[in-house]
């Protein structure tokens, strides 16, 4: 059966359905966020100040090969005009801030900080601002038929 709109029944339900989607995306994340902050609170008065950490090495390596892989990605759907461009530039940009944090916070109070914080203020960030511009850009643009 046709409805007034043009839709059938069916087109009407789904797209009922997907209308409520975004409302349980967002009572999950209200849930996660209640979490969050209750863990955050519990860490912030739990935490030791300092912590010898295992495998250090092994962690910013890990790190730096996943930002690596990103940027890859980013390059080669952006080559290929790809649509996942979007995806691996914001992928991009938020492990170059996550990058910049871990590299002050962990260095504060070393003689390495004006490194870390050289490196975040001058690269990492600029980079990382420049990246959510460009996804901002990629989403902006009118599309074109292929």
């Amino acid at each position: 059966m046709i409805t007034a709109s043009g839709c059938s029944g069916g087109a009407v339900r789904l797209a009922r359905m997907h209308e409520r989607r975004p409302r349980h995306t967002l009572k999950l994340l209200a849930v996660c966020l209640i979490g969050l902050v209750t863990w955050t609170v519990l860490l912030a008065l739990t935490l030791p100040t300092e912590h010898q950490v295992h495998q250090w090495r092994v962690t910013w390596v890990g790190f730096d090969a996943l930002l690596g892989v990103a940027m890859a990605s980013t390059a080669f759907f952006g080559w290929r005009q790809h649509r996942a461009v979007l995806a691996s530039t914001l992928t991009t940009a938020i492990l170059l801030i996550c990058d910049a944090w871990f590299d002050v916070s962990l260095d504060f109070g070393t003689s390495d900080i004006w490194m870390s914080a050289g490196l975040a203020a001058f690269a990492e960030l600029p980079l990382a601002t420049f990246l959510i511009h460009r996804a901002h850009s990629l989403l902006s643009a009118p599309r074109t038929a292929r």
